[in-house]
C-alpha cells in the first residue's frame, strides 16, 4: 500500500495557474466577500478554467459528512444543525458572482428524516429567485433511498440532476461504504422517469479493470443516463484509499468514445475530469 501511495504523478495531471480577466474577477469577489465554493475547499484542478467560463459548484448541508467513503476528503462526524438561512448565502454568492451556470452539492444528511431535500429545494427556488438568468445542476444524494426525498428534487426540477455511481460494481463497497450500486442506479432512473436530464460520474484508478468500466457505463446507459463524467481518482489524504493505477490518457479518449457509441449524449472523459468539469456545456448540447 505504501508503495502504491508513492507513485508519482504522471505529466498529463499536471495542470496550469489559473489565469484569465473573468477568473481574475471572480476571484476578487470570492476573496472580498469571503464566499464559499467547492472548487476552493476541493482543491479542484479546473478552477480557473470553470470559473473563467461562468461557472461554479457551491456545497450545501454543511461540511461534515454521516458517510465515510473510502475516496472523500470530506470530514466525517455528526453534522451541525440544518442552517435555515443558508439557501438565501448560497443564491446571494451565486448572484454575486455572477455565475451563468450553478452547480450545488452536498454532504450526506442521513441523520435528517427529509434527508436535506428541503434545503436543496430551497436553495434551487432561491437561486431562480436571485439570479433568474442562472441555470442549475444539482449534484445529489441517494436519500437512503428514500424516495419522496427524491421527489422533492424532482419537483423543483433543475437543468440537470447528477448523482454520481463514483466506482465499478465489484469496489463499491470499498469506496462507497453506505452506498450501494443498485440503488444509485435505481435513483437515476426515477430521476429520468420523472423527466429529469440525468449525469453520473465514475472514477478511474481504484483497481477496477476495463470490462468492469464497460460494464458500469452500460449499467447507466440502461437507466437511460444522459451525460457520463469519467476522471482519475487522485487520494485525498494518506488515510484514504491508495491510487491503484494512473489512466493514460488514450484510454479515457477510448472511454469516451466507447460512451457516444453507447448512446450517452456527452461524455466528458479524462484525467483531470471532476463532476462539474465542462458542466455548462453539458447543458447547452443536450
Amino acid at each position: 500500500m505504501e508503495e502504491t501511495t508513492r507513485i508519482k504523478k504522471p505529466k498529463w495531471l499536471r495542470v496550469k495557474l489559473p489565469t484569465g480577466e473573468n477568473y481574475r474577477k471572480v476571484r476578487g469577489l470570492v476573496d472580498a466577500h469571503k464566499l464559499h465554493t467547492i472548487c476552493e475547499s476541493g482543491s479542484c484542478p479546473n478552477m480557473g478554467e470553470c470559473w473563467g467560463e461562468g461557472t461554479a459548484t457551491f456545497m450545501i448541508l454543511g461540511n461534515i459528512c454521516t458517510r465515510s467513503c473510502g475516496f472523500c476528503g470530506v470530514q466525517t462526524g455528526k453534522p451541525d444543525a440544518v442552517d435555515e438561512f443558508e439557501p438565501g448565502r448560497v443564491a446571494n454568492s451565486v448572484k454575486i458572482m455572477g455565475v451563468k451556470h450553478a452547480v450545488i452539492t452536498s454532504v450526506d444528511r442521513d441523520d435528517l428524516k427529509d434527508g436535506g431535500s428541503s434545503i436543496w429545494a430551497q436553495t434551487v427556488r432561491a437561486i431562480r429567485q436571485q439570479s433568474p438568468g442562472t441555470t442549475l445542476e444539482t449534484l445529489i444524494p441517494d436519500f437512503a433511498g428514500n424516495w419522496e426525498n427524491l421527489q422533492v428534487i424532482i419537483d423543483v426540477a433543475p437543468e440537470i440532476v447528477s448523482h454520481n455511481l463514483e466506482t465499478v460494481r465489484r469496489l463499491t463497497k470499498q469506496v462507497r461504504i453506505q452506498a450501494k450500486y443498485d440503488r444509485s442506479l435505481e435513483v437515476l432512473f426515477r430521476l429520468k422517469k420523472g423527466g429529469m436530464r440525468t449525469k453520473s460520474g465514475v472514477m478511474l484508478g481504484l483497481g477496477e479493470s476495463e470490462q468492469e468500466v464497460i460494464e458500469t457505463m452500460q449499467d447507466l446507459r440502461s437507466v437511460q443516463v444522459d451525460i457520463l463524467t469519467l476522471g482519475q481518482y487522485l487520494q485525498p489524504t494518506p488515510k484514504h484509499l491508495p491510487v491503484a493505477e494512473f489512466i493514460e490518457p488514450e484510454q479515457f479518449a477510448h472511454y469516451q468514445q466507447l460512451g457516444l457509441d453507447m448512446g450517452f449524449r456527452f461524455v466528458e472523459s479524462g484525467p483531470l475530469v471532476r463532476s462539474s468539469y465542462h458542466a455548462e456545456k453539458h447543458l447547452f448540447n443536450l
